[in-house]
């Protein structure tokens, strides 16, 4: 299956959850914030998150300052 990850494309296996990925991407613990076609999905969704072929997927580090 397909999806773009960042507006990169990325094979996956076919039974891929959004933890699965970001474990992938080696942000698995990090503080990011994702989306999927466009929708935030919460962090307390990510492991039961299945990824579908030609999703869309935005992920983005969170930053503090000040």
């Amino acid at each position: 299956m397909h999806v773009q990850v960042n507006g990169d494309s990325m094979q996956l296996s076919q039974a891929t959850t959004l933890s699965t990925l970001l474990e992938q991407l080696a942000l698995a613990g990090k503080r990011v914030a994702v989306e999927v076609n466009e929708d935030i999905v919460p962090r307390s969704q990510h492991a039961g998150y299945q990824l579908n072929d030609g999703d869309r997927v935005e992920v983005v580090h969170a930053i503090g300052g000040g």
